[in-house]
């Protein structure tokens, strides 16, 4: 509880902390050490720092995640107050902001905000659901990471449906190409020797002698007789063709597939997909994909199948004025 000097001035101005009666605010843990620093706010107690990490091991990260929003000038209400305050949130959300204009007595927030440490689990399925939860309601889901030495970095998530310009497909397709005489490759897939009736031009790699089938695509062409012998990779191949793209190998970023959504040569590749089995297990990796993707213009995406169709889930960069970095890094 705080009833010092500054107390109105830390709710009217910041919105820092729960009001209680006149002149008194109830401050969170985090609240305490982000007002300590950055408000001239004496500890409650000697002791109290190490009592608080004691209580709370994630407290010291959790403190770097409010610097980093709060210090550009967001307003920011983390969980503990939602309910008191009478605010409306989505399961899972740590923080609600409003920008350096905004209030909680006044409007609804931007974003809701979640927050991980780089070595913790990802998990997409988790992550996609709470997405769409904060999409529903106009906000931006918004991910802060914090690394072991308290450097902080931020991210979007949100649903993708990634569509081409260069039509349907169709079975009938992969039925023609099943007919055709080929070769098995040592690395799962396929060369069918050349043919002047190929039906489609987005399946396989050209090759001077006909087309090279690489071990997705083959167990699609293989699951087409046999369903038995379909695959999660086959499986999402097919309804990236089916979305109108052209996807390609896309060993020299890092995941399964670079997508293009018109004929190669007219643009670059917006789309890295990625295959479930060989997704990041923790933001550490998904940072890092995400950052290279970032890096050559592209998106990452991770396919999620939900009732029974493939979505696709993002983790990008926010534009520049809203990435939020703790100004002080340990």
């Amino acid at each position: 509880m705080y009833d010092g000097q500054a107390c109105d001035r830390l709710w009217n101005k910041s919105a820092i902390g729960r009001p209680i009666g006149e002149s008194r605010l109830l401050l969170t843990p985090v609240e305490v050490i982000f007002c300590h620093d950055h408000r001239h706010v004496d500890w409650p107690s000697a002791n109290w720092l190490q009592e608080a990490v004691a209580d709370s091991p994630r407290l010291l990260d959790e403190a770097v995640v409010v610097e980093s929003l709060r210090v550009p000038g967001n307003r920011l209400v983390v969980h503990q107050n939602f309910d008191a305050l009478g605010l409306v949130y989505s399961d899972s959300t740590w923080g609600l902001r409003w920008t350096s204009e905004g209030h909680p007595r006044s409007g609804d927030p931007v974003s809701e905000v979640r927050w991980f440490h780089a070595s913790e689990h990802l998990d997409v399925d988790d992550l996609y659901a709470w997405s769409e939860r904060v999409s529903s309601n106009d906000r931006i889901p918004e991910i802060l990471v914090v690394d072991d030495e308290h450097a902080v970095v931020t991210y979007r998530v949100a649903r993708v449906e990634p569509e081409g310009m260069m039509g349907g497909f169709t079975e009938t397709d992969l039925a023609h190409i099943a007919g055709l005489s080929g070769s098995p490759l040592d690395n799962g897939g396929r060369f069918i020797v050349d043919t002047d009736d190929w039906p489609e031009e987005r399946i396989g790699v050209p090759h001077p002698g006909g087309r090279v089938l690489d071990a997705s695509t083959n167990q699609m062409i293989d699951s087409h007789n046999d369903a038995g012998r379909d695959t999660v990779g086959a499986d999402i191949l097919r309804d990236l063709l089916r979305r109108g793209l052209h996807p390609r190998p896309g060993f020299k970023y890092g995941t399964r597939w670079r997508c293009y959504d018109r004929t190669l040569g007219e643009s670059h590749a917006p789309w890295l997909v990625i295959h479930p089995a060989e997704a990041p297990r923790d933001w550490r990796g998904a940072c890092l994909a995400s950052r290279l993707a970032s890096g050559v213009g592209k998106i990452w995406l991770h396919p999620l199948q939900i009732d029974g169709l493939w979505s696709y889930l993002s983790i990008t960069r926010p534009p520049a004025d809203s990435r939020w970095n703790n100004p002080n890094r340990r």
